[in-house]
């Protein structure tokens, strides 16, 4: 009976070693791809241009007045 004892233990602990390498694998290749996707994210910000600054001087004239016709229509309305 010792003997089958011996081994019960010997197969758990197989088992317990290759779950924790399986475990540790996936983690393993989960963050290589973190890392990856994170240098990747930082190189397309980093060469995108910013179009922003492309509208820095736009002067919205257009739109002011825009609204002050239709602030002068509303009041002929009001005055008919």
């Amino acid at each position: 009976m010792k003997k089958y004892d011996e081994v019960k233990v010997v197969a758990e602990d197989e088992c317990v070693e290759e779950a924790k390498n399986a475990f540790l694998s996936v983690a393993l290749i989960i963050g290589i791809l973190t890392i990856i996707i994170g240098i990747c994210v930082a190189v397309y910000k980093y060469l995108t241009p910013d179009y922003l600054d492309d509208f820095d001087d736009y002067d919205d004239d257009f739109d002011d007045s825009f609204f002050d016709e239709e602030d002068s229509v509303a009041e002929a309305k009001e005055d008919k």
